[in-house]
């Protein structure tokens, strides 16, 4: 599998969250429930639009 870096339009925040709870990848985003992500101070409903059209893009999905 492809090593697919994150979307580049995120903002600073979501970057900043992300990078802390140790992601930099799509394809980790998989490891996380939407609900768990959604937590994460920096993480809102843009940022969360942004990543799950990303997975979609390509046919992934967060943990169930």
């Amino acid at each position: 599998m492809q090593n697919t870096s994150l979307p580049t339009r995120l903002g600073k925040p979501a970057e900043r969250a992300l990078t802390s709870a140790g992601i930099s990848s799509i394809e980790q985003l998989t490891d996380w429930r939407e609900s768990d992500l959604k937590k994460l101070h920096g993480i809102g409903p843009k940022a969360m639009g942004q990543l799950l059209a990303a997975l979609q893009e390509r046919g992934l999905s967060f943990k169930k």
